[in-house]
């Protein structure tokens, strides 16, 4: 099965600037803080979680989570 990529999908929303793969992230990231009861989440249970909404590599992954939260990831 083919999947089609949609050029627009990284753009950012007018309405918040967000494009569709940081939305994801973050909803995720909401999602699973729920479920561990506001806890932190492992960057490692994030990403296993998102690749299951959206083919992303950890570099990409880790550059999201960089943006999202305003300073560099150290590895």
């Amino acid at each position: 099965m083919r999947c089609e990529v949609d050029p627009y999908d990284d753009l950012p929303d007018v309405r918040d600037g967000l494009n569709k793969k940081e939305r994801i992230v973050l909803y995720v990231l909401n999602q699973t803080q729920k479920e561990l009861g506001g806890r932190n989440v492992p960057t490692t249970m994030l990403y296993g979680r998102v690749v299951e909404y959206i083919d992303m590599s950890v570099a990409e992954f880790q550059s999201i989570l960089q943006r999202l939260i305003g300073t560099k990831i150290d590895r």
